[in-house]
């Protein structure tokens, strides 16, 4: 039995990203513009991107594509 075959695709975890970090890994948007997405984020649905653990704000990475995404949704 070959366990290739056999065995799923699993689904590799989301990226959790600290703000502060976000432009270690992407250029865009800038640290500003991200803390003006998150303060209004229950206005501008950011809110599905944004976790929070105490004072640390963290950003999952798959969710901030899938929002740009539905943002992109209504402009075409």
């Amino acid at each position: 039995m070959n366990l290739e075959e056999d065995s799923t695709p699993e689904k590799s975890p989301r990226r959790i990203i600290p703000l502060t970090e976000w432009p270690k890994y992407h250029p865009w948007p800038p640290i500003g513009g991200l803390r003006h997405l998150v303060f209004f984020a229950e206005s501008n649905g950011f809110n599905a991107v944004v976790r929070r653990i105490g004072r640390r704000v963290l950003l999952d990475e798959a969710a901030f594509f899938e929002w740009v995404e539905e943002q992109n949704q209504g402009k075409n």
